[in-house]
């Protein structure tokens, strides 16, 4: 595991902007590669009431740094591996001192509405032998909030007592956090706004590139012990149960479908022109291109299957062959005689 480095601290100028609210309770801790598009939203609405603020940086080259800095946090340095590799390695060896931490990706940030609501639930009774609190998640694609489409609500593991969360390691794309423990639920929102991906050329090559890992993960999935899933569990069991759902739709089919339910049963329509680019580019091309890669890593595992059963079988054809020789030069020396 690779050891941190730590790149800088807090600044001065920070402590103007920090309210008294939920002061000394929650640690906020951020990944980052490049986000100063995004940083700058996402410690702003966390400022004012955090503890403190880590960001696992993973060797940015534009102003990720500087950013950071500026609002107080503390920069740790570690080489990228997988998301859930960099939060488990986050959650198991940063200094984090307050009885709560916030985890959250650069391009999310917390409503204010939802930041009075965190200060008030740490610090009431009810929340004692909680383990973690789901928030809502509100997605915004290039200015517009897609509301529609089973988007919204959107809730997600976010908020957790220190040492309670870890991440499955086997998740090569979507990570979640998960509690041995009470969940909660909370009412307000985060706003989750990646502005690299506002140039679709960033956002294509991006999940051109995820395609092939959410195949993988897929592949991989069918020959391990289910996580156990509920239609009418916790979020995340309920993902769990459609993710196995649809596993076993056939493949080319189960994208049109996805689509046709989003943007049509589930009213993905009304989220207009951006709306529409955005479900048929993540329900359908996405999917789409995810079964592609998908038949093509189950193509390649048959092939060597078949590719290894061949050997074996020219393998254990070998001793009868040899015995074959051997009887029949014995004949032959039998009629020599």
């Amino acid at each position: 595991m690779t050891d941190p480095q730590m790149v800088n601290s807090s600044a001065d100028g920070v402590d103007s902007r920090r309210k008294d609210h939920g002061a000394g309770k929650v640690t906020v801790v951020v990944l980052t590669l490049n986000e100063e598009k995004n940083l700058g939203a996402c410690l702003e609405s966390v400022v004012g009431w955090a503890q403190e603020i880590f960001i696992v940086d993973s060797h940015s080259t534009d102003a990720t740094h500087e950013i950071a800095a500026s609002y107080g946090a503390q920069i740790v340095a570690r080489k990228f591996e997988t998301h859930a590799k960099q939060w488990n390695w986050a959650l198991q060896t940063l200094p984090i001192s307050s009885e709560w931490v916030l985890g959250l990706d650069a391009d999310q940030c917390v409503t204010p509405e939802l930041a009075a609501e965190i200060a008030c639930w740490v610090g009431r009774p009810q929340s004692a032998g909680i383990a973690g609190c789901y928030l809502n998640r509100r997605q915004v694609f290039r200015g517009r909030w897609i509301r529609h489409g089973g988007y919204y609500p959107k809730y997600l593991l976010k908020l957790f007592r220190r040492g309670q969360a870890q991440v499955n390691e086997g998740d090569r794309v979507d990570h979640h956090f998960t509690v041995n423990g009470p969940v909660a639920k909370l009412r307000f929102d985060i706003i989750e706004d990646n502005r690299n991906e506002a140039d679709l050329t960033a956002w294509i090559e991006k999940h051109n590139r995820y395609a092939l890992l959410q195949a993988m993960q897929e592949q991989e999935q069918r020959s391990r012990r289910a996580a156990r899933s509920a239609i009418f569990g916790s979020p995340d069991e309920r993902t769990i149960w459609l993710k196995r759902t649809w596993s076993r739709l056939p493949l080319y089919v189960r994208p049109a479908l996805l689509f046709s339910y989003r943007y049509f049963i589930r009213l993905g329509f009304l989220d207009g022109k951006q709306g529409f680019i955005f479900h048929f580019l993540q329900s359908f091309w996405y999917r789409l291109l995810v079964d592609i890669r998908l038949d093509e890593l189950r193509a390649k595992a048959t092939d060597l299957k078949a590719n290894a059963g061949a050997v074996i079988d020219h393998q254990a054809e070998k001793p009868a062959s040899r015995q074959s020789s051997l009887n029949r030069t014995t004949e032959i020396q039998e009629n020599i005689v």
